[in-house]
């Protein structure tokens, strides 16, 4: 008998991804080929995301993407819109099957004949009932691996709407994540991103118990230590909870490296206060600072919302000038979208579309700024790249252990391979070029 055929599509942040491959691994283990999404299936499945306005339209073109390749195939929906907005996804033309945050780990338990159905068929949960941990890992999709060892958040950001798609804040065992990091590196992937909705507040253990069985320092020094593991990676990680002990491990540790992604969304106390943020531009000054004291030459990335109600034209201005004076590499920006039951969503100094976008093309302007002149100081200085697996008009892409991405024209060899390389020249399309080193030479410098 074939063997059905199923299908993944990711919208979204790296957790998603790790958790995507989770999901394929236990269609894979139940007898299903995966295929890629242009291929014909017989299931899709279309892990979905609602941070931003733009992921759930999205949504609606990627259900008839499916369905052009294969009308009689069954569409599944899960992932945060999908808990946030069942009945939404449900009513879209040829979706069959919506599950929340605690069903999609169990997706396989709900497909029975894969007929099409007439309507959605909902399995949601209250968001509260989302209280225990599922582990997952990113593998074979890309040349690096993103390992989860976080979900949910308890942080009540106005307008944030994670929260209620997630749950609350939960970890997995530090066992568990040792064990996933050895399985990872034993397959030959050799960059492992951490991944989560706050992985700074690693070691909440499950059923909404706040004490902390581990840190998140405790995870890195532990991670440090696995053999076989290249590089490790943090993802993304609050300036409150990014603590000098961790950043000082960093510094000196075998395979972590430096480059850091640290949300600011704000570059105005005032705006941080009505977002609720947890800390002030002085604590984020500071991280900034300590990072680049014990590593000159690391990359701090930043995450930026404009046009945030009350985002007057002097915050915006001050955000600016706040980003324009800070050692950092580059910017996420994020243009502010209503998302229902948030407080933001109520709040008054409601600010026109058009104000976000040019804010927000500002912002993108300074980032490249800012990108440039990283790029440029990192000129001359030898580092260690990371080759991807993918041709790109003719050219192999990778990145440096601190974020700078290089291209030499494509080798198949390179892929998923590590190599001491000196950075030698920024090209036209703004990515840096390179020449391999030997290692005498490397050792001589």
């Amino acid at each position: 008998m074939e063997k059905k055929k199923v299908a993944f599509y990711t919208l979204g942040c790296k957790l998603n991804f790790s958790e995507t491959s989770t999901i394929a691994r236990n269609f894979t283990e139940e007898g299903f080929d995966r295929v890629e999404f242009s291929e014909k299936a017989d299931i899709y499945v279309i892990n979905t995301c609602s941070v931003t306005e733009n992921a759930d339209k999205r949504f609606k073109s990627i259900v008839k993407q499916a369905q052009k390749v294969n009308p009689d195939a069954f569409v599944a929906a899960i992932g945060c819109y999908a808990q946030l907005k069942p009945e939404e996804l449900a009513d879209v033309n040829g979706v069959d099957l919506v599950l929340g945050a605690t069903e999609k780990f169990k997706i396989t338990h709900y497909l029975n004949d894969l007929s099409k159905n007439d309507y959605g068929h909902v399995h949601s949960c209250e968001i509260e009932e989302a209280d225990f941990y599922v582990g997952s890992y990113s593998i074979g999709d890309r040349t690096r691996a993103f390992l989860k060892v976080q979900d949910g958040c308890d942080y009540k950001c106005t307008y944030c709407t994670i929260p209620l798609a997630r749950g609350i804040s939960r970890s997995d065992t530090l066992e568990n994540v040792l064990k996933n990091a050895k399985e990872i590196s034993d397959q030959g992937i050799k960059e492992i991103v951490l991944t989560g909705v706050n992985i700074g507040d690693y070691g909440k253990g499950e059923f909404g118990n706040k004490k902390h069985e581990h840190t998140f320092y405790q995870l890195v020094t532990a991670l440090d230590k696995v053999e076989g593991i290249e590089r490790l990676r943090i993802s993304s990680i609050e300036p409150n909870l990014l603590k000098n002990e961790t950043i000082n491990f960093v510094a000196q540790s075998r395979t972590f490296v430096s480059h850091f992604h640290i949300p600011l969304q704000s570059g105005s106390n005032e705006i941080l206060k009505l977002m609720r943020r947890r800390y002030q531009c002085e604590l984020y000054v500071n991280r900034v600072r300590q990072i680049k004291e014990t590593m000159p030459h690391a990359c701090i990335g930043v995450d930026v919302i404009v046009g945030f109600p009350g985002e007057t034209d002097e915050h915006f201005l001050e955000t600016y000038n706040f980003l324009n004076e800070l050692d950092i590499s580059y910017l996420h920006v994020f243009t502010y979208s209503e998302r229902d039951n948030t407080i933001a969503a109520e709040m008054d100094g409601v600010i026109p579309n058009k104000v976000r976008a040019k804010r927000s093309k500002m912002l993108r302007g300074l980032s490249a700024k800012k990108r440039r002149a990283f790029y440029e100081s990192q000129l001359g200085s030898y580092r260690t790249v990371l080759f991807e697996g993918e041709n790109k008009e003719g050219y192999i892409h990778g990145f440096t252990e601190n974020y700078v991405k290089v291209k030499t024209p494509w080798d198949p060899s390179l892929i998923n391979t590590l190599h001491e390389v000196e950075l030698t020249k920024i090209d036209d399309d703004g990515l840096v070029r390179f020449e391999f080193v030997k290692e005498k030479k490397l050792v001589e410098l």
